[in-house]
């Protein structure tokens, strides 16, 4: 849907305002990396009871069974995307935000050993968060040790809410054109790095059904840019522009924000179940991922965090780990553990009620593959870990 002359005016001059704004050098743009056609479709499911030192040798099975790590990351430097999703690290069900919701801190230092015995030659953690304040503060106030961390190598961390350390955004394009977006304004710690690894819980998802490895990296788009306060580089508000337009902040009195990057079609639907699987799609395909781990020793149940209150959640001990160096065939995978009978499920089935499978748009897109024939598991097979207590947050949509 072409947009009034008008309009466009009004999207030019809100990415002119935002470039100048934030500092963003639009012409040093960088070509995203083209996507491979032939997948390294194997996914390793491994048994994990607890986050103690089973979590190292989960991690160190999986590693084998996929052929090893060292090809990826030896000399390399390596990005982790974590999940501290909603950046509140209250205690959940009596439990740590670890052991439910967020990346737990034991899980990222069995990895960050993982990969320097493999010969990494530095590991930065990222994470865009709704706070102000360094990475390495949220970090310690999530339970992580940061001496014990950085003592196992050259260790970094960077709020990527915004700019951070860098001085320009990285504009990272999606092949093929993208859905809604055609390129991203990113964070530098997404382009300076060798290996990009996202590093999820196994959770559903009140908007996109389920969340893993891809749904994880929604969270790279700075909310400098992509936030409901953008533009602007003290903005910390979350993502809801994306969501439908208009956004959670102030919704009754804000226009639709033109983020940098948009396509028309961006703006054409306020369906956050249309819009977001979409997205994920693209920004997947502008920065794909190297190596997905999900973290299913424990999580919660109905929904991403405690904030999806509409239906008690519960406690999950799931007791897997799952890897892989394709997200589209780790989260595919991903879903069938959680115990969902269709992968494929169009929107309004389960677990995709709430808006459409971004598994299948991903496969669309030449992402990878989101049919379980075509993925080869190994190690634990799913019909010995498919767990029974999975349920979506949100009911099946009434009838037409």
């Amino acid at each position: 849907m072409k947009q009034p002359d008008s309009f466009c005016s009004r999207r030019d001059f809100i990415r002119a305002g935002s470039a100048a704004l934030a500092g963003v050098a639009l012409g040093n743009l960088r070509a995203a990396e083209t996507v491979a056609k032939n997948f390294n479709a194997k996914v390793a499911i491994a048994k994990c009871a607890g986050y103690g030192p089973e979590v190292k040798t989960a991690l160190a099975k999986s590693f084998d069974l996929l052929g090893g790590i060292g090809r990826l990351v030896k000399d390399k430097t390596v990005c982790v995307k974590i999940n501290l999703t909603g950046s509140d690290f209250k205690n959940v069900y009596g439990k740590t935000v670890g052991e439910t919701f967020m990346t737990h801190p034991a899980t990222a230092m069995a990895l960050t050993s993982a990969f320097f015995d493999a010969g990494a030659r530095r590991v930065r953690f990222v994470e865009s968060t709704q706070l102000r304040e360094p990475l390495e503060k949220t970090l310690v106030a999530a339970g992580w040790d940061l001496n014990a961390l950085t003592a196992l190598g050259k260790v970094e961390v960077e709020n990527t809410r915004n700019l951070g350390v860098g001085k320009e955004y990285a504009t990272f394009k999606v092949p093929g054109g993208g859905i809604l977006f055609e390129n991203f304004e990113l964070n530098h710690s997404y382009a300076d790095t060798d290996v990009f690894v996202s590093l999820c819980k196994l959770k559903t998802h009140a908007t996109t059904g389920v969340t893993l490895t891809m749904k994880n990296i929604f969270g790279i788009t700075p909310n400098a840019l992509y936030g409901d306060e953008s533009p602007g580089e003290n903005a910390i508000e979350g993502r809801g522009r994306l969501h439908d337009l208009v956004g959670w902040a102030g919704r009754t009195n804000q226009e639709p924000y033109d983020p940098p990057g948009t396509k028309d079609a961006f703006l054409v639907k306020h369906d956050g179940g249309y819009r977001i699987p979409r997205i994920v799609t693209d920004v997947n395909g502008a920065r794909p991922i190297h190596l997905g781990i999900i973290d299913g020793i424990s999580t919660l149940n109905r929904g991403e965090g405690p904030w999806i209150n509409d239906k008690p959640q519960g406690y999950i001990s799931a007791g897997v780990m799952i890897c892989g160096f394709n997200p589209v065939a780790t989260d595919t995978i991903g879903t069938a553990v959680m115990g969902f009978p269709n992968v494929r499920a169009p929107r309004g089935v389960t677990p995709f009620e709430p808006g459409d499978n971004h598994l299948v748009l991903a496969e669309q897109a030449g992402l990878g593959p989101a049919d379980l024939s075509k993925i080869e598991v190994v190690g634990e097979p799913i019909e010995k870990v498919r767990s029974k207590q999975y349920i979506h947050c949100d009911p099946p949509p009434p009838p037409a």
